[in-house]
Formats: structure tokens, C-alpha cells, sequence
């Protein structure tokens, strides 16, 4: 690539050699497969969300939430009487966790210390993903087939509003200033929400991004990752409302995380894979890593202290001959569910 004119050519020698220095840091990073607990039991799973302040590891379970210690592997509690259990978003102010349950429509509130069940309001149809926004002071569930989000109050639990997106959202991001992002899966987009209007202000594509699924947020320097299911990373700038780059991931993905102290960015990919990604700057990005995890490992959390990722998986047996459709899926062999601690 050769300067643009005018640029002097001393300023352009100094960001290359500021992009190498930052992608030869970045190799020296080497996570690996530290721990792995069994955890067993049945049922499929979904997302993973650390509670850093009880120290407590959230683990959905189709039925139920698995609550795990981090540190040792053991099972702590659970929140029960899910329906399709899906995300965990943890209101700290209000005490509160907020649980939602795809199947049934509700999100149950729970107490953080005690894990006590403390009631459900309903959302909408498919409620997925979720998250708390500190500059609101709400809860907001990503609803799948009702293309929408429900508005939660964190002291109460009850429903308060609905925001029209318009199309199927998975995961999504705030950047704690009163906006929010969320992929919208099938559209090949990225939403801004009001949060404060509760209304969706503008939409752009990430294409050649397909599916997006995971989304992590950089505040500092003001990135959006959305992982894809065509085995991409589309990096956006909320601020312009665009997409800045593509990245290579592996196949299957369904989660993203960003640690601001390292500059790394995470895919959890089902293909049994974690791809690990240095930001050089906010336009530039190296694959540093291929973590080899288990397959089906697909979901993820962080721990921003220990730049400790955390995912999970089982091991599989053979799809049933003349399975078609969802039930083409291999099923889960009985006591093979796993904790995965990957550690630098």
C-alpha cells in the first residue's frame, strides 16, 4: 500500500511500525485449556455469564441455570422451572439477576447472594439474550420470533415496555451512554436502540457478514464485534453507523467477547475451536491464536480480572438414522457436560 499524498512519509513509517509492535505483543499472549470440570447432567445449554462480585458462574440448562464456582468446578446452586433456558444479565444496584426462558415467554428475577427465586413477568415469544444498562437502569430481553425487546425494571421484575426491531435479534451490547446495539440475525444488520425512547434510530449491514450472532463492545475506542456464522468477526463503528473490517473465525459460533486490558477479541466457535484476535488499532486486527477447546463449545463468558474465558460443551453421539430437521442434531451423551477454564 503506498501513502496517501500529501501524508509525510515519516508518519506513515510510524503507524506501521506501531501496528507491528501491537500484533508482535500480541503473539506473545498463549491461551490454552488450563482446567476442565465435568459437570454432567442433562440437557443442551446456551449461554454462559460470570457474577463477579458473588463469584458465582451462570450456566443455561434448557430447565435450569447451573450456578458454579469458577474456581473449583462445583455446583453451587440452580435457578429452576426454565422453559429453553437462554441468557443471565445481573442488575447489581438492584441486587437482582434476570433469567430469560425462550420457551414459555418469561424471565424470572432472582436474588444474586441467595439465588432465591424471586417471580416472573412475562416478555415476548422467544426471549434469548439479555443484558443490563447501567445508563438506564434497565433490563432488556432480545425476543428471537417476536422480533422485539422487552423492557424490564430491575427492582420490580415486571415488563414496562416493548421496542419494535423489526426483525430477529440475538445477541446485543450497550455502550452505557443510553444506546444499545443488537444483531439482527437474519437481516444481516446491526440496530442502534434509543434505549431511552425505547425506539430503534438506525440500522446498517455487516455484510459479508451472515448471522450474526455474539456481539462484544470496545467503550474506548468505540468498536462493535459481531460474531457470524459464516466464519467472520464484522467490526462496526457505532458512531458512524458502519462496518469497518472483517476478520476470519471458525465455523459454528454463537458468542464474542472483548477484554479492554489485552486488546483481545474472542470467538467461541462450534467447530471446536477459540479464535483470538489482537486489536492493532481500532481498524486493524490479527489473528493471534486457535485455541482448540471441544466441539460444540460455541457460547462464552469473561473474566475481565483473570482474562480467563470460560466456555463449555459435551461429547456427542451419532445423529439417529433418518433424523431429519432439528432432530438431525447429535444427541448429547449422558454425563459428558464440561467446564472449560482457557487461560493465558
Amino acid at each position: 500500500m503506498f501513502p496517501p499524498r500529501g501524508l509525510p512519509k515519516r508518519i506513515v513509517l510510524f503507524a506501521g511500525v506501531a501496528l507491528l509492535v501491537g500484533a508482535v505483543a500480541a503473539q506473545t499472549t498463549h491461551y490454552h485449556v488450563a482446567k476442565t470440570y465435568a459437570l454432567g447432567g442433562d440437557g443442551g445449554w446456551d449461554y454462559l455469564a460470570l457474577d463477579t462480585v458473588n463469584h458465582h458462574l451462570f450456566i443455561a440448562r434448557e430447565n435450569r441455570f447451573m450456578v458454579v464456582d469458577p474456581s473449583t468446578g462445583k455446583l453451587i446452586g440452580e435457578i429452576p422451572g426454565m422453559n429453553r433456558a437462554h441468557g443471565v444479565a445481573f442488575a447489581y444496584d438492584a441486587g437482582h439477576g434476570f433469567a430469560t426462558s425462550g420457551g414459555d415467554s418469561t424471565v424470572t428475577m432472582f436474588d444474586l447472594k441467595t439465588l432465591r427465586v424471586l417471580g416472573t413477568t412475562i416478555a415476548a415469544v422467544d426471549d434469548d439474550a439479555l443484558l443490563y444498562d447501567p445508563a438506564t437502569q434497565r433490563v432488556y430481553t432480545f425476543n428471537g420470533d417476536a422480533h422485539s425487546a422487552s423492557v424490564i425494571d430491575p427492582v420490580s421484575g415486571k415488563n414496562f415496555g416493548t421496542i419494535d426491531l423489526g426483525a430477529k435479534p440475538e445477541s446485543g451490547a450497550t455502550t452505557e451512554d443510553g444506546k444499545l446495539y443488537v444483531n439482527l440475525s437474519e437481516a444481516g444488520e446491526v440496530a442502534e436502540i434509543d434505549a431511552r425512547a425505547m425506539k430503534v434510530t438506525r440500522t446498517w449491514s455487516v455484510a459479508p457478514c451472515t448471522t450474526p450472532t455474539g456481539m462484544a463492545v470496545d467503550l474506548v475506542h468505540h468498536r462493535l464485534f459481531s460474531t457470524c456464522r459464516n466464519k467472520v468477526l464484522a467490526v462496526s463503528d457505532p458512531v458512524a453507523g458502519k462496518l469497518v473490517t472483517t476478520v476470519p473465525i471458525g465455523a459454528g459460533v454463537d458468542g464474542a467477547g472483548f477484554d479492554p486490558a489485552t486488546q483481545l477479541v474472542f470467538a467461541p466457535n462450534g467447530d471446536g475451536t477459540l479464535t483470538v484476535i489482537h486489536e492493532d488499532t481500532p481498524d486493524h486486527y490479527t489473528v493471534v491464536q486457535t485455541v482448540k477447546t471441544m466441539v460444540g463449545a460455541r457460547t462464552m463468558t469473561l473474566d475481565y480480572g483473570t482474562h480467563t474465558v470460560y466456555t463449555a460443551s459435551a461429547k456427542f453421539g451419532p445423529v439417529p438414522r433418518g433424523a431429519t430437521g432439528r432432530r438431525r442434531r447429535p444427541p448429547v451423551l449422558p454425563g459428558t457436560f464440561t467446564l472449560l477454564v482457557v487461560r493465558p
